[in-house]
Parts: C-alpha cells; sequence; structure tokens
C-alpha cells in the first residue's frame, strides 16, 4: 500500500490553498485527489470578479483565482490526482479511490484533509409543490450551463432564493439577454451578501419580493409559469397575495449542504447547525490527524476566507504529522449565544494556540449598531462594534491568548448593546 504523510480530498480554493500552505511549512510528501478533470473546483464556473481582494490584494475571476494557487502550486513537489474519485475513508486513514488510469486503488496517510466542498439543495430538498415540466434549475448548474458550457437555460426567468449565486445568476442571465422577472425570497432578509444585492439585483432593477416564495410551478413539457405568495411570520403562504409570473425558467438558490458523506463514514463527528464535522482551534476533527476546511467545514460567503482557513488547516496538518498536537492544557467549548447560529470551531484546545483565536460564527436576522461579545463564565474576552450584521455574512472575533489562558469555563459568543 503507498503511504503519503497528507493527503487533500478535494482542489477547490480551499483544498488548494491547504497543498500549498503545508508544502510552505515544510511538508514534502503531499498528494491531491480532485474528482473533476480540472483544478478549482467551483471557481472555474465564477467567471465575475471580486475574488482574491483579502488573500491577494487584488480583484479576480474565479477562474483566475484559481489558476493563481495552480501556478504555486507548480513550484511545488505536491502531487495531483484530477479525475479521481474517493470512495472510501477509514478511520485509520485509509483512502480508497479510483480512476480510469489506476482502477481502484487504496493508499494511507497520516493525515488527512477533507476539502470536499458542497452542494446545492434542489426542488426535491425543498418539495416545491407543482408540475414537473423542465426549465427547473439550481442556480449553480445554470452557471455552469451558461458559462463553461455556452448555454442560456431560458429568456423568462425567475429565481427562488437569494443566495449568492441566485444573484449572481440574476445579473448574468440579464447580460445574456434574457428577462429576469424577479427574486422571491421566503426569509425578511437577503441571504446574500449586500455587495451583490447593489450589483445585481438594483442596478439592473430586478426587483426583490422579500417575506415571499414559489407555491406553485405550471407547465408539463416546460415550465410555463410559476405562482408566488406572500408568507407569515410562520413562513406559510397568505391566501389572498398570489402573483403569477410567466416564465420558462425556474432557478432555485435555496442554500447550500456540505458533503460530508465521506466524513460520516470515516466516523467524523458533525454539528447539526453547520451540517459540517466539529472542529478544534487548528481545523482538526474529532479524528486524530483528520482536518477540515471551506465548504466542507461551513458555507463561506467568500472564497478568500474558505482559502485562508484552508491554509491554517494545511500548517496545522504539518504540525501534527511532524510533532503531534498538545493536548496537556485544558479543552474548552465554544457556543452561540444570543442572536449567533453556530460558531467554528466549536472547542479550543488553549495549549494549542499561538497568538489569538478567531472565531467564525453567523446571526440569525438582520441587525443594526450592536456588539459583538465573546465570554466565560462572565468576563468579557472580547468586544468588537459592528454596525450592520446579516446571516448572509460571516462574522468572526478574534481573542488573544492572553486572555484565553484564564479560561476554565465554556466560551460564549453572542450579540448585545
Amino acid at each position: 500500500m503507498k503511504k503519503y504523510n497528507l493527503v487533500i480530498i478535494g482542489a477547490g480554493p480551499a483544498g488548494l490553498s491547504a497543498a500549498y500552505e503545508a508544502y510552505k511549512a515544510g511538508e514534502r510528501n503531499i498528494l491531491i485527489i480532485e474528482r473533476d478533470m480540472h483544478l478549482g473546483g467551483i471557481l472555474n464556473q465564477c467567471i465575475h470578479n471580486g475574488f482574491g481582494l483579502h488573500r491577494f490584494k487584488e480583484e479576480l475571476s474565479g477562474p483566475e483565482y484559481a489558476q493563481r494557487f495552480i501556478e504555486m502550486l507548480k513550484e511545488t513537489n505536491v502531487e495531483v490526482k484530477s479525475d479521481s474519485m474517493v470512495l472510501h475513508i477509514t478511520k485509520n486513514k485509509e483512502i480508497h479511490y479510483m480512476n480510469s488510469k489506476e482502477g481502484y486503488q487504496v493508499i494511507h496517510a497520516k493525515a488527512i484533509i477533507l476539502a470536499m466542498g458542497c452542494r446545492e439543495r434542489t426542488r426535491g430538498a425543498i418539495s416545491i409543490p407543482g408540475d414537473r415540466g423542465s426549465g427547473v434549475f439550481t442556480a449553480g448548474a445554470a452557471q455552469k450551463y451558461c458559462n463553461m458550457d455556452g448555454y442560456l437555460v431560458g429568456k423568462r426567468v425567475v429565481i427562488l432564493g437569494s443566495g449568492d449565486i441566485g444573484l449572481i445568476m440574476a445579473r448574468r442571465m440579464t447580460l445574456e439577454g434574457a428577462k429576469v422577472l424577479a427574486v422571491v425570497e421566503l426569509m425578511p432578509y437577503s441571504n446574500g451578501l449586500t455587495r451583490n444585492v447593489v450589483q445585481c439585483l438594483e442596478d439592473f432593477n430586478i426587483p426583490l419580493y422579500l417575506s415571499h416564495t414559489v407555491i406553485d410551478v405550471i407547465g408539463h413539457a416546460r415550465v410555463e409559469k410559476v405562482i408566488v405568495a406572500k408568507v407569515d411570520e410562520n413562513r406559510k403562504p397568505i391566501l389572498g397575495t398570489e402573483m403569477e409570473f410567466d416564465c420558462d425558467t425556474l432557478l432555485l438558490s435555496v442554500g447550500l449542504i456540505p458533503e460530508n458523506e465521506l466524513s460520516k463514514e470515516a466516523g467524523v463527528l458533525l454539528d447539526n447547525r453547520t451540517n459540517g464535522p466539529i472542529v478544534y482551534e487548528n481545523m482538526e476533527t474529532s479524528i486524530p490527524g483528520v482536518f477540515a476546511c471551506g465548504n466542507v467545514l461551513h458555507v463561506h460567503d467568500l472564497a478568500d476566507n474558505a482559502s485562508i482557513e484552508a491554509g491554517r488547516a494545511g500548517i496545522a496538518a504539518y504540525n501534527y504529522i511532524t510533532k503531534g498536537n498538545d493536548e496537556s492544557g485544558p479543552c474548552i467549548d465554544l457556543k452561540n449565544g444570543e442572536d449567533v447560529s453556530y460558531t467554528v470551531p466549536q472547542k479550543l484546545r488553549i495549549n494549542n494556540v499561538e497568538d489569538s483565536l478567531n472565531i467564525f460564527f453567523r446571526v440569525r436576522r438582520v441587525m443594526k449598531d450592536k456588539y459583538l461579545y465573546a465570554e466565560s463564565g462572565g468576563k468579557v474576552l472580547a468586544k468588537v462594534k459592528k454596525l450592520h450584521l446579516a446571516p448572509g455574512e460571516m462574522e468572526s472575533i478574534r481573542i488573544p491568548k492572553e486572555k484565553l489562558m484564564d479560561v476554565v469555563d465554556s466560551i460564549i459568543v453572542r450579540v448585545g448593546d
């Protein structure tokens, strides 16, 4: 059985960044396994700009962003197996994969980084009623058809959900000559970045219907119309508020699901709040030597954040391979408090923190002029003023290590005045 020090599963922004940072740290025996023919993952179909501002300090398109990492990896000896599907991961870090050249293979790793990304929720996942004609796509599938395959999926379009891919596709379809009739959002706020609401909807006069949903799809061979209704505070349609849109296409941008089937099979403990692994401060999962990062861990709104987080996982994996983890100190739970939906990491081994602990989280609702708090035992460890908070935008709070040394209880992240 062939052995590697570090195997990374997935070659999107997280996997590529993890490999590069592990190599920079000193690891020279790294393998990336990618199921697609090309490296870059979802970046390859994201031809809009807005990538790289944090990671590279300049604005890039998705393919340009991916190419930066690909070029960086060319300067290393990182081995890559593309067009290869990982089938199983075991608790003792055996990886089963297959491809057309090698057939079925089993390898062993000292450390594994999970970077499989996420997938879109489909019509079946949210149980939209109505006819089953063609013309219903996830926004990401429509993006691939349009940007990579050269197909315009429709001419008169309604988009359900205001996630970032849906907002970006509203603009993209408009630029390609389609008419986007409406973006419909179940929640009373947009689930996308504010900048995407402005640049993709407001700049093109595309209406956004908040607290609305699709209650019927009509059309047998092809979608002919969709019925939209307003919803109450319990997200139930309100009779008498129906609107009818004559369209041939319905795009769904209704959330992303981390791809953790492999994680589950390996026995990695998952967090039902994020649908991703429970991790420690260094991105290590419940299985020693198995790390997670990027959208497989929790859904990011910026590829930059995913790649920066993955870089930390790459360095942590190298440290694990060379010297293991320091588990001599206390292990602290991180919990979400008022108006916070989750935290990443979920657990903290204080002796493994170098300078500070950066906690990522999302809030439950739109708020203005609030403070973010990290507290333990009634003591404030960190406090940050925020003018605007929204569920669609990830937040973070940083705690210096000296503040952590006295922590004996759990750390709670909350929003307050």
